[in-house]
């Protein structure tokens, strides 16, 4: 098992940032180690929405199907993904800044499956940068739909 957690803060307001973010589709505008997101089935966000992601790890795609287990709108949204080699809990906390903003706290839980996950012991330098690179892009473009649209 492989726990990453980051924290970001963006001066976009809650409503917006959760919508965004929840709405996993968008992973691939964010994430540089997703290369597609798509909504498997319709409705609003909300528990039991499913995503199929092609997610890249080590030069490989991988296709991982995400379902949301969790949703409290504007405060916290889990999901658990699954894939033939990889599983994941991602869980996303929102908070309100006293600037208007919002802080987002998000951890992953990822676990390497077959023979895959002897390695992961020694994968912790490799999921840690990822992690800190798909934060990086959830950071740029909350913040930039923060100057493009009224902050609510």
């Amino acid at each position: 098992m492989t726990v990453l957690h980051q924290t970001i803060e963006t001066p976009l307001s809650i409503g917006p940032a959760f919508d965004y973010v929840a709405d996993f589709a968008n992973a691939q505008e964010w994430d540089p180690g997703v290369a597609s997101s798509v909504r498997v089935d319709d409705g609003p966000v909300a528990v039991g929405a499913r995503y199929r992601l092609d997610v890249t790890f080590n030069g490989r795609s991988l296709p991982m199907t995400y379902t949301v287990a969790e949703l409290e709108r504007g405060r916290r949204i889990v999901l658990r993904g699954v894939g033939s080699r990889i599983s994941a809990v991602d869980r996303i906390d929102f908070a309100s800044t006293p600037t208007g903003g919002t802080r987002i706290d998000y951890e992953a839980d990822l676990r390497l499956g077959g023979i895959l996950r002897l390695a992961q012991p020694f994968l912790g330098r490799a999921f840690d940068g990822i992690g800190k690179r798909a934060l990086a892009g959830m950071q740029r473009e909350l913040d930039r739909r923060a100057t493009v649209s009224p902050v609510a």
